[in-house]
């Protein structure tokens, strides 16, 4: 099962404004101490019932990306979207694929278009996930970040959106405020990746057995169907649970552990 992180950290200093709402945020941060009951308090604040923070992130010279997670979501929905990868019909990582404009939604606004994806929001009901409000950005080092402030309200009236809309400017900022103290975690710590020693899935194991056989990343989504920065997405993941640096490790490393055949 994947693990939601928690950790404690130090931030460094910031010369900017600082929304009050913030203040707690960075002094928890400054003093070490643990981050949820200050998080939950922000998004509560904000309307919203839980919080994610995911990014994909280089730690070491020579390494492609990994996967890092941080969320008060339950740790059951996180195994499950995991073990159904649910990043390749995930509407918010679709719409942050392609854009980098914020996206406000609920399941009105999403359901109809697409199976997959009703099962997706179908799934994610019984866990909290209604409605809800996403970020992305790539950071100064080029890594690529999700933030979601979730929801259990299954639907966002005009009001509702009105109001989100004009707090999204310091939704925004939390976004980056939060990714910062959480890169700074990992990086000076050299956090584990969340998913470290999770199973694999069915399709990351397809995944890498297309590798095995000298498929790039572009062959492997037209054979599975899938664009091919999910597949990227999937070898993230793959990495992250492997404790690998590269996909060839990760392809040797699941080879040795008897996880997908050996090309002949």
């Amino acid at each position: 099962m994947l693990r939601p992180m928690t950790f404690k950290t130090g931030v460094a200093e910031y010369q900017g404004y600082i929304p009050p709402l913030f203040q707690p945020l960075l002094d928890a941060a400054a003093a070490g101490n643990d981050l949820v009951t200050v998080i939950n308090s922000i998004t509560n604040a904000f309307g919203f019932d839980t919080f994610n923070c995911s990014v994909s992130m280089c730690i070491r010279p020579q390494s492609e990306g990994l996967a890092y997670v941080f969320t008060t979501m339950p740790a059951a929905w996180v195994a499950l979207y995991d073990q159904r990868s649910f990043v390749e019909v995930d509407p918010r990582v679709q719409w942050l694929i392609s854009k980098r404009l914020p996206m406000i939604w609920d399941q009105a606004s999403l359901r109809g278009s697409n199976p997959k994806i009703d099962e997706f929001l179908d799934a994610g009901l019984s866990y909290g996930l209604g409605s809800g409000v996403a970020v992305g950005f790539a950071d100064v080092r080029g890594h690529a970040v999700m933030v979601a402030l979730n929801s259990e309200q299954q639907t966002m009236s005009n009001a509702r959106r009105v109001a989100v809309s004009q707090q999204m400017g310091e939704i925004v900022l939390l976004a980056h405020f939060f990714h910062e103290i959480f890169a700074a975690e990992i990086i000076k710590h050299g956090t584990t990746p969340t998913g470290s020693g999770a199973p694999l899935s069915d399709r990351e194991r397809q995944c890498l057995s297309l590798a095995a056989h000298g498929q790039t990343s572009e062959d492997i989504g037209g054979k599975l169907g899938i664009t091919e920065r999910t597949v990227e997405f999937h070898f993230v993941s793959i990495r992250s649970k492997l404790s690998a640096a590269t996909r060839q490790e990760a392809v040797a490393k699941a080879v040795q552990a008897g996880l997908i055949s050996a090309l002949h």
